[in-house]
């Protein structure tokens, strides 16, 4: 997890302000939709994190993260894009259903 998802008045460097969070589980990976301010609070973006944990050889946990910016400008060709290849595998691939994952108690 994340320092700023525990605490809310976490400022990052660089200026960023946290706006809002919304974690997604999903088995051994956490999806994190995050609202941030810019340095002036005069424009926002998203930030979206994968985070998967692993199990390291002593038996302790790491996560590594991937993390994109999305900004203002992009929203819509984005979420477009998004929609489209989800529409696809929905479509093409499963017959207009796709499988749900089962998680097992581990996963969490």
């Amino acid at each position: 997890m994340y320092r700023e998802d525990y605490d809310r008045n976490f400022v990052p460097e660089g200026g960023s302000e946290d706006v809002y969070s919304k974690p997604v589980r999903a088995g051994k990976r956490t999806y994190f939709f995050d609202v941030k301010s810019t340095r002036g609070n005069d424009d926002f973006y998203i930030t979206i994190t994968e985070s998967k944990r692993k199990q390291e050889r002593d038996g302790s946990y790491s996560y590594d993260k991937h993390k994109i910016f999305l900004y203002k400008e992009d929203f819509e060709k984005f979420a477009e894009g998004l929609q489209d290849a989800v529409n696809y595998i929905k479509d093409k691939c499963f017959d207009g259903v796709i499988p749900q994952r089962e998680y097992k108690e581990e996963d969490f």
